[in-house]
């Protein structure tokens, strides 16, 4: 893949794609439909998923793709593809809380080496640059022209005094059991893949996930996450979170800054 080619692309891609969601959001009302795995869906999923897989496909038609609304794509097998969540966080985009992103990543030899994920009604930007650099774009958000970008990085972290994000949505009491095995100086909530964003730019330390995610969950922001110097490896053996999986589905996980003394499950 030549990453000067791809990263405009689906950067561009997440852009538009973070627009026509927005229409929806914006508007009195919408419908909200279940899926097969009673989770919910919208129009603004649906239209962001159509954008974004046209755009891809007719840029890398030789790339397999992976993508959260097609349920054909989940059968693909290989360890190279990009992958795709139009729209992460249905349940905060649904109670109007802001914290749903849109996810494109390229994952190769089972690692996400480049992705961008973007919260429209946050109006915030995180994405790999060609070099593997992860930055977050402030700015118009112009499709064409990317504006001013600053370089991320982890937090120095300190094991006395840690800040913790978890999910907002899927918060339990075993993802309380497994926080209290650290000094928390403080704990954010978020939703989507803003959670490894928050730790790629050094707001927080760590983000343990105790439940179920899906590669297209995960992998724009494990992405972004590397690029800014930190990693993300299962709960159960901190070995590192690789992708390609059958039926794409996650182990539980930790993505933190290096610096974070790990706790064994």
């Amino acid at each position: 893949m030549n990453y000067d080619s791809l990263i405009p692309v689906i950067r561009k891609l997440a852009i538009e794609a973070g627009a026509e969601i927005m229409k929806i959001y914006q508007a009195d009302d919408f419908d909200v439909k279940v899926k097969s795995d009673d989770s919910p869906v919208t129009a603004a999923d649906e239209a962001a998923d159509a954008l974004i897989s046209a755009g891809l496909r007719a840029a890398f038609p030789d790339v397999m793709l992976v993508t959260e609304e097609q349920a054909e794509s989940h059968t693909a097998k290989g360890d190279t593809f990009l992958i795709v969540d139009p729209l992460d966080g249905t349940k905060e985009f649904i109670h109007r809380r802001g914290d749903f992103t849109v996810n494109i990543a390229y994952v190769e030899n089972g690692v996400p080496q480049r992705g961008v994920v973007y919260a429209p009604a946050k109006n915030r930007m995180f994405f790999t640059q060609a070099d593997g650099q992860a930055v977050e774009e402030t700015g118009a958000f112009d499709p064409e022209t990317v504006g001013e970008v600053k370089a991320i990085n982890v937090a120095d972290s300190d094991n006395a005094a840690l800040y913790v994000v978890a999910s907002k949505s899927h918060r339990d009491q075993a993802t309380d059991d497994y926080i209290n095995k650290y000094n928390v100086k403080d704990m954010k909530s978020a939703g989507s893949s803003l959670k490894f964003c928050l730790v790629a730019t050094g707001e927080a330390d760590v983000y343990p996930r105790v439940g179920r995610t899906m590669e297209w969950d995960t992998a724009a922001g494990h992405a972004v996450l590397l690029g800014a110097g930190g990693d993300v490896v299962r709960f159960d053996d901190h070995t590192p979170l690789k992708y390609g999986k059958e039926d794409f589905a996650n182990p539980f996980f930790i993505a933190y800054a290096p610096k974070v003394e790990l706790k064994e499950a």
